[in-house]
């Protein structure tokens, strides 16, 4: 047998193992959530940031997954999800979806804050929003190198369906692959919030395309009301501890804000790596060694209201339990040579089904912070 011969058996038993399909092929549910504006936004804005944003909100699209996805691509503005087997419920398929649209806008939310950066000026004039394209059907599954590549006319399918009759840009888009395996009342249930429609498109070589779409702005009422430091977040979706420290605001922001310092006051914080030449600048990503982990931060914002109020936020990435998780640090002047630090975790929701599991990791994190924020009291005080 020759070399190609080989690979070619070894691409064809990636795709065949769990499928006892004759055709190789196996179901899968395909979704893509699209960043709709994305083109418009990279050219018009002429802000160097705008790459870096669009790329924060792509890896929050597959922090946000709790469907177990895959992620088999990422193309420009949008990300190929697939799932292989059974499709999911239609609930279990509107709360993830929910899931992504609302931490998605919950982060521009927070961006648009800063309303003295001409990258929220750009986002208030050119909008960025979502679509979300679910499809099941069947695919072949092979593995090119360290790549896996999804291959079939469903596929092609999801694709073309980014491209409909659908008006507006904030939709979801069920086509009739995935609904067929539904049954109404389901359907209805899942949807309640909203209207389901029925809809289609012709599209060449495939023909007429069933589908049936909602629109995601009913949502946006659940959207994170606060867009103030002070006001509170999404009940459950909070942690927050505060201390007095012996120091002004402005030189706690400095502690705070020195990646080297970290290790100094964070519980179980070993080390911290990051580049040196990129040191505070808004943007940038650290690692700190935490127990016998790693955490990954990126500071976002630094904010100074009206009051002298201080808000410096960092995003909080891979935190398995606690995906697309934001660390505000705000400080509030007491007099001239104190101030108060209040330190709150938002999180869009913890990864585990198990109340027991939620409960005490909940717990667990809300001491590490305690325990974090009297460290760097402590610190200060020994200035």
């Amino acid at each position: 047998m020759g070399v190609l011969d080989e690979l070619r058996n070894q691409r064809r038993a990636a795709g065949s193992a769990s499928s006892s399909a004759a055709d190789g092929q196996q179901p899968a549910l395909l979704l893509i959530p699209d960043i709709s504006g994305f083109t418009r936004f990279i050219e018009e804005s002429g802000n160097p940031q705008a790459p870096f944003l669009v790329a924060d909100l792509l890896e929050i699209l597959i922090e946000a997954n709790i469907l177990d996805l895959e992620v088999n691509e990422i193309q420009g503005d949008a990300v190929l999800f697939y799932r292989l087997g059974p499709p999911p419920t239609a609930e279990e398929l509107v709360r993830q979806c929910r899931r992504i649209y609302l931490d998605f806008q919950n982060y521009l939310r927070l961006v648009e804050r800063d309303t003295g950066s001409a990258l929220a000026a750009s986002l208030h004039e050119l909008a960025l929003t979502l679509k979300i394209v679910v499809h099941y059907g069947r695919v072949s599954v092979a593995r090119i190198r360290e790549y896996t590549k999804l291959m079939g006319r469903d596929v092609i399918v999801v694709h073309r369906l980014l491209k409909n009759n659908v008006a507006g840009a904030e939709y979801i888009l069920l086509s009739e692959g995935y609904t067929s395996t539904q049954s109404a009342g389901a359907l209805s249930r899942a949807f309640s919030w909203t209207r389901l429609l029925p809809g289609s498109t012709y599209y060449e070589h495939i023909g007429e395309a069933p589908y049936h779409y909602a629109h995601l702005s009913p949502l946006r009422l659940l959207l994170a009301g606060p867009t103030n430091a002070e006001e509170a977040p999404r009940p459950g979706c909070a942690l927050k501890v505060r201390r007095v420290l012996p120091v002004p605001a402005p030189y706690a922001l400095r502690v705070i804000s020195n990646f080297r310092m970290r290790p100094r006051w964070m519980e179980g914080a070993t080390a911290v790596h990051y580049d040196v030449s990129k040191a505070g600048r808004l943007g940038t990503s650290y690692k700190v060694d935490v127990f016998s982990g790693q955490i990954d931060f990126q500071t976002v914002q630094c904010l100074e209201d009206e009051e002298g109020r201080i808000t410096y936020v960092e995003k909080i990435s891979h935190f398995r339990l606690f995906p697309n998780a934001l660390l505000f640090c705000c400080l509030e002047a007491v007099d001239l040579d104190s101030c108060l630090l209040t330190l709150e975790l938002r999180y869009g929701h913890v990864a585990s089904n198990h109340r027991l599991v939620r409960f005490g990791q909940l717990h667990r994190l809300h001491r590490f912070m305690g325990r974090s924020i009297q460290q760097l009291a402590r610190l200060l005080g020994e200035r």
